[in-house]
């Protein structure tokens, strides 16, 4: 895996989450895999292909004129490196905000609280 991780933008990571999921898949697989959720033109999808070759976010393997993309770089590398930068661009790197924010706007149900709590105690140990 890589030892940066790409910075990969919104249309990417549907392709991104359609490889995670299963690989390797051709261009005309993971086309067909986006078509019920996205409406792209199949060029916008061999677009998004190739920026995410050209960030070696992901690889492929050539056998005659097919392609068979694959990951290069792991979802929960990719999570945490947006998880990363969004507290930097909104919370100035700081959790504490963001989760008073989050805990006080959103409507937790009871299972949430306790999931919540138990988080906390477990990283308390």
């Amino acid at each position: 895996m890589s030892t940066e991780t790409p910075k990969i933008s919104d249309a990417e990571w549907e392709v991104m989450k359609v490889l995670w999921a299963e690989a390797p898949r051709t261009a005309g697989e993971i086309i067909e895999a986006l078509e019920d959720s996205r409406h792209w033109n199949p060029k916008t999808v061999r677009t998004l292909i190739k920026r995410l070759t050209e960030k070696r976010a992901i690889g492929y393997n050539q056998t005659g004129r097919v392609y068979s993309y694959y990951p290069l770089v792991r979802e929960e590398e990719c999570v945490q490196s947006e998880t990363q930068s969004f507290l930097k661009r909104v919370y100035g790197g700081t959790l504490r905000p963001m989760l008073v924010n989050f805990l006080q706007d959103e409507k937790l149900s009871r299972e949430d609280i306790d999931e919540l709590k138990r988080i906390l105690d477990e990283r308390k140990d």
